[in-house]
């Protein structure tokens, strides 16, 4: 599959929705190249790969290690990374921070969580040729400040307010948008109100793609499954059960037998 750039990714607002998919790794990025339009390299890999109970410790340096691992393994995927807690700030420590990524890894776009609030860190980074991905609704950076995991756009005000943020995110230059825990009739609405393509994660089907994390959509995070998230594997369950026979093997001497030995 052609590399895709962001001239061709805006094309597909409103046509083939696109397929985007978080990944920490060279292994399961090249597993999901195949598929996948957009790889991102989400700071939930603070959560599934580290181990902690959500986002907000995951470092610059972290991110930077696994764009790099992702790169490496899809080298012909649009790879975005995400800027993790803490990196963006102001516009003088997003602006070093997101050189940081063009620097020293092939990423092809950063992502910030915020709507009209983050307008001018996005267009401070993309007036100095950083590609932004903007990311509203359900911020998973804020949810100690918002008490929570929220949806969003229960309410016309919450609505019009998600809609303002789209615009002002677009209007300061970033290239697509997500949006994430959002009502679906508002989610829509927001697609609507802008021209650049809209990912939705937990906010419905009338946007122009879905992104999932990768270990909730194949199973391997057992401790919380989203309601927003279909599971297309078993995956906990069938590594366990791999692993077990492979300890059951070694235990009766079954493995290895003559077949694996030199």
């Amino acid at each position: 599959m052609k590399k895709l750039t962001i001239g061709s990714i805006q094309k597909r607002k409103g046509d083939t929705p696109l397929v985007m998919i978080t990944a920490y790794d060279a292994l399961f990025a090249r597993l999901f190249a195949q598929s996948a339009d957009i790889l991102l390299v989400g700071d939930s890999l603070n959560m599934s790969f580290g181990g902690n109970p959500d986002t907000l410790s995951a470092t610059m340096d972290q991110m930077i290690y696994h764009t790099n691992a992702v790169c490496k393994g899809a080298p012909g995927t649009f790879v975005i990374t995400d800027m993790p807690f803490g990196s963006y700030t102001d516009e003088t420590t997003a602006l070093a921070n997101a050189i940081r990524v063009y620097r020293e890894t092939p990423a092809d776009a950063v992502k910030i969580e915020g709507g009209a609030d983050k307008a001018g860190l996005v267009r401070h980074l993309t007036a100095n040729g950083i590609a932004v991905c903007g990311h509203i609704g359900l911020l998973p950076q804020a949810f100690r400040a918002e008490g929570g995991y929220k949806v969003k756009g229960k309410t016309e005000e919450d609505a019009l307010r998600l809609i303002e943020d789209a615009r002002a995110i677009e209007t300061a230059g970033a290239f697509i948008l997500v949006i994430e825990g959002v009502k679906a009739d508002v989610a829509t609405r927001v697609a609507q109100n802008v021209s650049i393509p809209v990912i939705g994660i937990g906010a419905g089907n009338g946007v122009d793609g879905q992104v999932l994390v990768f270990s909730d959509m194949l199973g391997f995070y057992e401790p919380f499954v989203p309601k927003f998230v279909k599971q297309y594997l078993n995956g906990a369950g069938a590594v366990k059960e791999a692993v077990a026979q492979y300890a059951d093997d070694v235990k009766s001497r079954a493995f290895p037998d003559d077949n694996y030995v030199y």
